[in-house]
């Protein structure tokens, strides 16, 4: 029987360096990465692909600042629902493309993700993830005047909104993203942490947050009963004492090791930290594995010559 991983890329991954922006250059990468993709499927993987979009969020952000007198904001819940459809649409290009070259007799298909969070979360009370453009203050206490944003000053280099990153609970879509599977279709799904939706009298409603992606994706492999979740990041293993002479890289941990490394403060809450939290609780919750390693390393991560594997 086949098995089933789902696979998260960052949305950074799109982006190469500040060179590289534009929508050819995000194509151009996810081309890159369908080629590692394709292996995957070749070697009688099926996968689930889920994927980042901070980036591609704050530049709509940035285009809705410069146009105010001209256009209506958007809100970030249509911003999350924007970037599934563009970054779905150029994986499902280049995953067609290259299906086909290889001989592949499979299709993507983008969903439209809505991830249900607690109205109740403790984070509408603390709003903690920066959004958008650095501003100046006197910028950004207009806007919190004028719009109620949540401002903070980030380390020197200017002002920027903050908003609530509320834990994921639910992948709404997910009975539509079974179906799909077992019709053999590669699905596109959750990007960006999914569209964040809160219930109110019955009915779901867009909220002005950002779910964590790594966390929403653990939830998604749950939710799908998926073989492995696999994380693509920038780097080909983990490591502790990351960046210290004493730093070390590491093969595989189990899930104790990983529970202590995290504990200890080896993993940053901006980088590496939410993927190994997020592939503790994969692990703790199937007994299956999870895997950490570069989009150019996944075939060999697979086959167990790199990566970082955490088992239970």
């Amino acid at each position: 029987m086949t098995k089933l991983a789902v696979v998260a890329v960052g949305g950074n991954s799109l982006i190469k360096d500040e060179q590289h922006k534009t929508i050819p250059d995000q194509y151009a990468a996810t081309v890159e990465t369908s080629i590692h993709i394709a292996k995957m499927i070749a070697a009688g993987w099926n996968v689930v692909l889920t994927h980042g979009n901070g980036p591609q969020v704050g530049f709509i952000l940035r285009r809705s600042e410069l146009s105010l007198g001209e256009l209506h904001p958007v809100p970030l819940d249509y911003c999350g629902a924007d970037t599934q459809g563009a970054i779905g649409y150029m994986f499902q290009r280049a995953l067609r493309n290259e299906f086909k070259k290889r001989g592949i007799q499979k299709h993507a298909a983008t969903i439209v993700t809505q991830v249900r969070v607690d109205a109740n979360d403790p984070a509408f009370e603390n709003p903690s993830k920066p959004i958008g453009s650095f501003m100046g203050q006197a910028i950004a206490l207009e806007h919190k005047s004028r719009e109620g944003w949540s401002i903070v000053e980030d380390a020197g280099r200017g002002w920027r909104r903050v908003v609530p990153s509320p834990l994921p609970q639910e992948i709404v879509e997910r009975d539509a993203i079974n179906a799909l599977i077992a019709q053999n279709f590669l699905v596109i799904c959750s990007g960006g942490g999914g569209i964040p939706v809160v219930e109110k009298n019955g009915e779901l409603v867009g909220v002005e947050a950002v779910i964590d992606k790594d966390f929403a994706a653990s939830l998604l492999a749950r939710s799908i009963g998926a073989d492995l979740f696999l994380i693509s990041t920038a780097v080909e293993k983990v490591a502790i004492n990351f960046n210290q002479p004493n730093q070390q890289w590491l093969d595989q941990m189990t899930l104790n090791d990983a529970k202590k490394f995290l504990a200890e403060g080896h993993f940053h809450k901006g980088s590496m930290g939410p993927k190994i939290q997020a592939s503790i609780w994969f692990v703790e919750a199937t007994g299956k594995d999870a895997l950490i390693t570069n989009p150019e390393n996944l075939a060999r991560a697979l086959r167990g010559e790199t990566g970082t594997r955490i088992t239970k």
